[in-house]
C-alpha cells in the first residue's frame, strides 16, 4: 500500500523524469528516468539519446530503423550514470514504463520498484505486458499513476 507521503514523493520524481525527458533530442519520443535511493535521495537521471560523442544529426534521428539501433534508452543511461549498487532503489520513468529489454537491465541492476504514468498507447501494449510479467517474476514492484 502506498502512503500519502510516498505518493507525494512519487509525483515529485515523476515530474522530474518528465523534465529530464525534455533534454532528449529524439523528435518522436522523449523519455526520462530518475533513480532514487530507499531514503528518497536522488541518485541518477537519464534520457534517451545517442551514446556520448556519437553525432545526433537530424537525419539519424528521423530514420526510425537507424535511430533504434543507435539510441540508448533513458533507463540504461540512468543506470550507467549511477556508477553504484542500485539494490533497493526506485526507478521513475516518463512518459511510460520501461520496455522489456530495459526491464531486464532494471532487474539486473537490483532496482526493486518502478514508477511510471499509465500509458495505453496500442503501439507499446505488447511490450508493456512483457515488462509487467518480467517485473512480477523478479518481484519488482510496479506502480502506475
Amino acid at each position: 500500500m502506498i502512503t500519502d507521503r510516498q505518493e507525494k514523493w512519487d509525483q515529485r520524481y515523476l515530474e522530474l523524469a518528465e523534465l529530464v525527458s525534455t533534454w532528449s533530442k529524439d523528435p518522436s519520443t522523449r523519455t526520462g528516468a530518475v533513480i532514487v535511493g530507499p531514503d528518497n535521495f536522488l541518485i541518477s537521471v537519464g534520457y534517451n539519446g545517442f551514446p556520448r560523442l556519437v553525432q545526433d544529426s537530424l537525419d539519424r534521428l528521423d530514420n526510425r530503423d537507424l535511430k533504434y539501433k543507435m539510441i540508448v534508452h533513458c533507463e540504461r543511461n540512468a543506470i550507467i550514470a549511477a556508477k553504484r549498487d542500485l539494490a533497493g532503489c526506485t526507478l521513475y520513468t516518463y512518459p511510460f514504463m520501461s520496455c522489456a529489454p530495459c526491464a531486464g537491465m532494471v532487474i539486473q541492476a537490483g532496482i526493486s520498484r518502478c514508477v511510471a504514468p499509465f500509458n495505453d498507447n496500442p503501439r507499446w501494449q505488447e511490450d508493456f505486458k512483457l515488462t509487467q510479467q518480467m517485473f512480477k517474476e523478479a518481484r519488482v514492484e510496479l506502480t502506475l499513476y
